[in-house]
């Protein structure tokens, strides 16, 4: 049997619980970063919170919890030297639980569950609450046990997680608590399509990422200009590109924007992935929709042909807010309008047609040039 797999779980047990478990080649990252930035780690116990079976663990300095007992019964059989304690690690959180001195080294390592409450993928299984310290309670499991190890105060972090924790400010702000006291010092980051059962048609990206203790902590801007690393090697940093949701409304804006000035109507955005799964130009005002001036229309069509280039997007940009180089777009947005107006005949009710050719050339120009070399062909 293979304990990298969670085959005592059904599909929506795990959704649930948020366990997907990890594939060994990144525990063997996580060792590796782990070895690189810490001088004499054999000197730190190793504590993995939501261990599972156990895979992060091994030695008699490794202590892991876990509340699935059944998952905990195989990680007994795996190595009987851990010491391992059934419960629920959200709740009254201390270092006692596990036995640990004030003064005694820690390292927590691991794979998080997550579970984002408010997403609409899998949200008709999601149904279990789990009972949370009134201090860690968020709207995603993941974000929650990040807030945990900061009460347990390890000297260093290294565990993998949704790179959206960071990089989305509203999931950054969620962690001020931790943040304030840890900073992030290395990771690489993977894809969610390396995980079993997980999807592969909209894959997301997780960091393995190394934290380590810091009175100064880090702020957001010091994560817009950190420079994320992949496992293939590539490299960007959030400062890189600039954002739509600068431009436009993101959400619905009944509240300050007159029916009688708008000119059409746009589904709610969240980031690049969400935007593959929705639609963009509606017909008709819906609770969810977004009412657009003829002013701001240039901007929302340019969304709606971005949908079409996300095939040539890496998946480490699938949490991200949709790219624009505004200078450039300025120069060619009247492309933009034609090209979206074209695609949807119940928008040139109120917009007309211009007529360029060459259309698709000076996009597809564009395209290629705001991604640069992670342009994927």
């Amino acid at each position: 049997m293979n304990l990298r797999e969670a085959k005592h779980l059904d599909f929506e047990k795990s959704v649930n619980l948020g366990s997907f478990y990890t594939p060994e080649h990144f525990v063997d990252t996580v060792y590796e970063i782990i070895a690189k930035n810490v001088e004499n780690s054999s000197d730190y116990v190793f504590l993995d919170t939501s261990c599972g079976y156990g895979n992060f663990l091994s030695g008699e300095n490794s202590i892991g919890a876990d509340i699935d007992g059944e998952a905990l019964s195989f990680a007994r059989k795996q190595n009987e030297k851990i010491k391992l304690f059934n419960h629920n690690s959200l709740k009254n959180v201390c270092r006692q639980n596990y036995n640990l001195e004030e003064n005694s080294r820690i390292i927590i390592v691991g794979n998080p569950p997550y579970n984002d409450s408010t997403s609409q993928i899998r949200n008709s299984i999601k149904s279990e609450k789990v009972d949370i310290d009134f201090d860690l309670k968020t709207r995603d499991l993941g974000l929650s046990f990040l807030l945990s190890y900061n009460k347990l105060q390890p000297n260093f972090i290294c565990v993998l997680h949704p790179l959206s924790y960071l990089i989305k400010k509203t999931n950054f702000d969620a962690l001020k608590n931790f943040t304030k006291n840890y900073v992030l010092k290395d990771g690489v980051i993977v894809s969610s399509g390396d995980f079993l059962k997980t999807s592969k048609t909209t894959q997301f990206p997780i960091i393995i990422a190394f934290y380590e203790k810091s009175s100064s902590g880090m702020d957001y801007s010091y994560i817009k200009k950190y420079g994320f690393k992949t496992k293939d090697g590539r490299k960007f940093a959030i400062n890189d590109f600039d954002s739509v949701g600068n431009y436009v409304s993101k959400y619905p804006n009944f509240n300050y924007v007159n029916k009688d000035r708008t000119v059409a109507y746009f589904y709610t955005m969240r980031d690049i992935n969400a935007l593959k799964r929705t639609r963009t130009f509606l017909e008709k005002e819906t609770n969810n929709s977004i009412r657009i001036l003829s002013e701001k229309l240039p901007y929302y069509c340019y969304i709606d042909i971005f949908k079409d280039y996300i095939k040539n997007i890496p998946y480490y940009f699938g949490n991200s807010d949709v790219f624009i180089n505004a200078e450039e777009f300025e120069k060619i947005k009247d492309y933009f309008v034609e090209k979206s107006v074209s695609k949807h005949v119940f928008l040139q009710k109120n917009i007309k047609k211009v007529g360029f050719k060459n259309t698709d050339f000076v996009i597809n120009d564009y395209f290629r040039n705001l991604f640069g070399e992670h342009y994927v062909d």
